[in-house]
């Protein structure tokens, strides 16, 4: 094997050998692990606000008039809780149909779909720093706004929830673009694996936080807690994050030339070019949406409906739920950073092309879910198994993080913007459909019913980690550098 100084030197072209190992700028303090910490509160905002509805939906309808299988309400025999605290329950219930409740929820996606490319384009034209900034910022106060628009109707919360969406789109487009400028080759999947593992713990802190304000206090609390929280974090991205290395005030020299300098080569030299005929022709491009697509039809099935699946089949109570949905994104978190750490470390021995880290770790992270998701069919009411064959499926799913969901910044730093934002458009539409489809799908809330909502999941699955698998790469492509630099592929 050949030694790290060599391998690395051959990685990127390089002749200067001071950027291996032995003298990267450090970990501690650093403004690369700062802006990881910080945009990992971004996402966790992020998320909150995108799946405390969920919760909170549980709570907002008239249970006293909606249709149940038996006398506890759910499939499965109901779960002793202690009584609620009659105090301060004033909140109004709304006689939203199934149907109803499946628009609701996936009314996001309608407006989250609209900006991504214009925010992969916006992002790399003017900055990613105030377009993710104001993108949540915007998010926020329509989350605050919430309550106001359920007491108004359905189509007022639709719209609110679309224009939530409009200001979230443009966050992942963004933050792809400032990665681009922040993250050394070697470093990208520890740094995006901890940027993005706030969307995990929004979701792992929402869920049974939302559960708990709903218990105590009422639902409309849960868009009053977490926006206040979204609004503590502009402030803070407002005052310490800045677009690029070159721009922050108080990076190190060491930092700033390790980053500089460990990027030149993969970079474009004509930014304000961008070659779109080659960008929609890429395969390896359509490799990451097919299976961006077909992981994410799975996880914003799981994100909008557990909560639902958890009350309306396992039967249990607003505060169960909480807790119990948001065990698989706790996995899902956890394997995520691992998964970061382990990549880069197959990658920095040498011993490991990118094209297959990324394989493989888009096969583990789309194929086992599948699997472990279609046998949460089939235990009836275990609640035990239940619970674990869900988490199994939802952590294993946070191995794609090293996958095919950073696989933009191997084949285009340049554009890793623009890509995330054409990936993720066709990557919302699970989420627009999923929710719809799969209450249309289980209008009487049977265990079969939810079996054939697994079983199409896991085929989309399966289908997209085929996919990627044949056609994915590793390597920068020749449309986005004038002078390619593979690394590893």
């Amino acid at each position: 094997m050949q030694n790290p100084e060599t391998c690395q030197a051959l990685k990127f072209g390089l002749s200067n050998l001071s950027l291996c190992p032995h003298s990267v700028a450090p970990v501690c303090c650093s403004s690369r692990y700062g802006l990881a910490l910080l945009s990992s509160y971004g996402f966790f905002v992020v998320y909150s606000l995108r799946v405390n509805l969920s919760v909170a939906m549980v709570d907002m309808l008239n249970n006293t008039h909606q249709s149940s299988a038996n006398h506890s309400g759910s499939v499965c025999p109901a779960h002793a809780n202690p009584p609620r605290p009659k105090h301060n329950h004033t909140a109004s219930v709304y006689d939203w149909d199934s149907e109803t409740q499946g628009w609701i929820l996936g009314s996001f996606f309608y407006g989250y779909i609209l900006t991504q490319i214009p925010g992969g384009y916006l992002a790399g034209r003017f900055g990613p720093k105030w377009l993710m900034g104001f993108g949540i910022l915007g998010t926020v106060i329509f989350t605050l706004l919430t309550p106001v628009a359920a007491d108004l109707g359905a189509s007022y919360l639709i719209a609110v929830r679309v224009l939530e969406g409009i200001g979230e789109g443009v966050t992942f487009p963004a933050m792809y673009t400032m990665w681009a400028a922040w993250a050394p080759p070697l470093e990208r999947s520890r740094l995006l694996t901890i940027s993005y593992i706030g969307a995990q713990l929004g979701t792992v802190i929402s869920l049974p936080l939302s559960g708990e304000i709903c218990f105590y206090l009422d639902w409309t609390y849960v868009f009053y807690v977490f926006g206040a929280v979204g609004l503590v974090w502009f402030i803070l991205w407002a005052l310490l994050v800045f677009d690029s290395p070159n721009t922050h005030p108080r990076i190190s020299e060491r930092e700033r030339l390790y980053i500089t300098t460990s990027l030149k080569n993969e970079l474009s030299t004509s930014a304000g070019h961008i070659p779109w005929r080659a960008i929609v022709t890429s395969v390896p491009l359509w490799a990451i949406v097919v299976a961006h697509f077909s992981y994410n039809w799975t996880f914003y099935t799981l994100l909008t409906l557990l909560p639902t699946y958890m009350s309306d089949i396992l039967g249990f109570s607003i505060q169960q739920n909480g807790m119990l949905s948001a065990l698989p994104y706790m996995g899902c978190a956890v394997f995520a950073v691992l998964s970061g750490q382990i990549a880069d470390y197959l990658r920095e021995t040498c011993q490991y092309r990118t094209v297959a880290v990324r394989k493989s770790f888009s096969i583990v992270g789309m194929i086992g879910p599948a699997v472990f998701l279609v046998a949460a069919g089939y235990i009836g009411c275990n609640y035990t198994l239940a619970v674990t064959f869900l988490t199994i499926s939802s952590s294993l799913g946070g191995v794609s993080a090293s996958g095919f969901n950073i696989n933009h910044l191997d084949i285009a730093p340049s554009y890793a913007g623009i890509l995330l934002g054409i990936t993720n458009t066709f990557a919302t539409i699970p989420g627009m459909v999923g929710p719809v489809i799969a209450r249309a799908l289980t209008i009487n809330n049977t265990i079969e019913e939810w079996q054939t909502v697994f079983y199409i999941a896991a085929a989309i699955n399966l289908f997209g980690a085929s996919f990627y698998t044949v056609f994915g790469r590793g390597t920068v492509q020749p449309w986005a550098v004038h002078t390619s630099y593979s690394h590893g592929d």
